[in-house]
């Protein structure tokens, strides 16, 4: 008697690595290879899509088909976030603030809501940095993930859906993670004093349930942003990922203007009052010299 092939099933990627895909179905999870139609299409599988899976043997298959994406990121690489959530520490290692905005400029382009997380109040305060970002619009945090304090404000940050926890080596984010969810037991790392930043205990992308039918992305961590690596874009496009200048760019003098430089800029002239962080300001200036060099035809 001929045996039938096992009907085909959708699934969840899990977790990516070493060129297999643990795959969540209504079967159980199932450890699966990409066929070879993604290779030839230059086709990345990443975690967070959703996906049709032909089972072979009993815990095995193949991933056959890919089903549109919502959004994505190339670093970390994971499909289909509700939102992301930058993880930042007050101190050892230090907030850089060139990183973070950067990862909510990045978030912003790929229409990805995005949220902070300052860790460590013991060691310095962070309200000066929260009112930065406030200010442009991002739910802010703070917590102690060592006391327990600020967990259930951070919790209530992404209930249901898919979040991507990501940020600075050391910052705190799989302590973070571990507060929230103590079953994850997470590895952990300790700063290293000669470096000033942590070690790497995220090795891969790995997608946890959170038990209210969402998950979280836990991602590696990185101690520098190479803008490019991440997101290409024109630079005329990047005023558009600085929510606060919202209000101003209209009223600038010029059509076109990359609010820089230029005299009668609204702005620039935000920023002298005080209305827009000046922080904020250097960061979209640094971005926007790293992509004018960007040419039209690597955008494609």
């Amino acid at each position: 008697m001929e045996q039938k092939e096992p009907c085909a099933l959708t699934g969840l990627i899990l977790r990516s690595q070493g060129g297999f895909y643990q795959v969540r179905t209504s079967a159980g999870e199932l450890r699966c290879r990409g066929r070879g139609r993604f290779r030839k299409e230059a086709t990345q599988l990443l975690v967070g899509d959703q996906v049709e899976v032909q089972p072979t043997e009993e815990g095995a298959g193949f991933i056959t088909g890919l089903a549109p994406r919502k959004n994505f990121l190339i670093r970390p690489p994971v499909a289909n976030l509700d939102r992301l959530v930058l993880v930042v520490s007050a101190a050892d290692p230090a907030p850089n603030l060139l990183v973070v905005d950067k990862l909510t400029a990045i978030a912003a382009r790929r229409g990805i809501p995005a949220a902070l997380v300052f860790t460590k109040p013991d060691l310095a305060d962070t309200a000066n940095l929260a009112a930065i970002y406030r200010g442009a619009g991002y739910p802010v945090c703070q917590v102690n993930s060592l006391t327990g304090e600020g967990i259930p404000q951070v919790r209530a940050l992404f209930q249901g859906g898919l979040s991507a926890f990501c940020g600075n080596s050391g910052a705190g984010k799989s302590t973070l993670l571990n507060a929230l969810y103590p079953e994850l037991q997470l590895a952990t790392g300790e700063i290293s004093r000669k470096l000033g930043r942590g070690r790497h205990t995220t090795r891969h992308v790995e997608l946890f349930p959170t038990g209210d039918g969402g998950y979280i992305a836990d991602t590696p961590g990185f101690s520098a942003v190479e803008f490019l690596q991440f997101e290409k874009m024109p630079a005329a496009a990047l005023e558009d990922c600085f929510p606060e200048f919202g209000p101003y760019r209209e009223k600038c003098r010029f059509t076109g203007c990359s609010h820089r430089v230029e005299k009668g800029c609204a702005v620039l002239a935000a920023v002298e009052e005080g209305k827009i962080p000046e922080s904020r300001h250097q960061s979209y200036r640094a971005i926007y010299e790293e992509l004018r060099g960007v040419k039209e035809w690597e955008l494609k």
